[in-house]
């Protein structure tokens, strides 16, 4: 690791422990604990995320910005302080480095989460939808950083696809030509966050936790740079009804516009404007698919690790 990085990095014991031997680490985000639920329910899914990694026998990772400081883990005073607070800012990558030099306090995307993840050596990390073109990008040009930096940061991101408030076709297309992996885990088909299915086909198919771990390692040992997308489907009893979800998004994109929602407020906007037009199933949903995508990156990085050491 550069010794100027390690300057600016907080690890906990735990997590240090873990990497230092060789063991399984999976890293989380913090998006979600300040801006993706409301309190208490965001805390209390995050500790439960993160006792699902310890029971596959891994090590989790959640990573903020505190203070100031990249802090790799998380304990239980800085999950309520996350999940609590109410000026926490969402940061990617252009965000990061201003917020740490205000000694500022920040919530980390997918993307701003994969930077600090290889910062660290982690090379897992489970959330619950990557971001991607937006609809109307051909007009506005919105286009999340979480693509461009699975093209360039070496870290694995376990999801339920990309979140279906945005344009999929050109989501997939847009990592095809980054040349970023995009892998369906038992599945044919890109899987559509609250939806199993997207109507589109998934690049690359695996059954099983060992298949993905053998082509992170390949990715590594020929000295890829890119990332991968691990598309897991949302568990068929929180699956959501794909016409339903098409009226229900559309409506909120409505409701987006007409409020002036633009930039990093149209998620957070959406996902909450999406709980309220589904009478919550949405937020169970998105929590059921969250703790699904744990397990499975937590196979992935005991499978990994396992590798490595052969």
């Amino acid at each position: 690791m550069n010794s100027k990085i390690t300057d600016y990095l907080d690890i906990t014991p735990e997590v240090t422990a873990a990497l230092a031997q060789g063991r399984a680490v999976v890293a989380l985000e913090s998006t979600i604990i300040a801006h993706g639920m409301p309190y208490p329910k965001n805390v209390e899914t995050a500790r439960e995320v993160e006792e699902i990694i310890r029971n596959r026998g891994a090590v989790p990772a959640t990573i903020a910005v505190l203070d100031g400081r990249i802090r790799i883990g998380l304990d239980d005073s800085d999950l309520e302080r996350l999940g609590q607070a109410k000026n926490v800012a969402k940061l990617s990558r252009r965000d990061l480095p201003m917020i740490v030099a205000r000694k500022g306090d920040g919530a980390t995307t997918v993307a701003a989460t994969m930077i600090c993840a290889a910062f660290a050596g982690i090379s897992i990390f489970a959330t619950g939808g990557i971001g991607g073109v937006h609809r109307g990008a051909e007009g506005n040009f919105d286009i999340s950083a979480d693509l461009d930096e699975l093209s360039k940061t070496s870290v694995a991101v376990v999801c339920a696809g990309a979140k279906s408030i945005l344009d999929l076709p050109k989501t997939l297309e847009y990592l095809e030509t980054r040349g970023v992996p995009v892998v369906g885990y038992q599945t044919d088909q890109f899987p559509a966050f609250y939806c199993r299915e997207s109507g589109l086909s998934a690049p690359l198919t695996a059954q099983d936790p060992e298949t993905i771990a053998a082509m992170l390692k390949v990715q590594r040992d020929l000295g890829y740079e890119s990332g991968a997308v691990i598309a897991n489907p949302i568990p068929q009893s929180h699956a959501m009804d794909a016409t339903e979800m098409n009226l229900v998004i559309s409506s909120a994109l409505s409701d987006a516009q007409n409020d002036g929602v633009v930039g990093k407020a149209i998620t957070p906007y959406l996902l909450t404007k999406i709980v309220e037009l589904t009478d919550g199933r949405s937020l169970e949903a998105n929590i059921a698919l969250v703790k699904n995508n744990a397990v499975l990156a937590a196979n992935i990085a005991v499978k990994l690790s396992a590798l490595a050491k052969v």
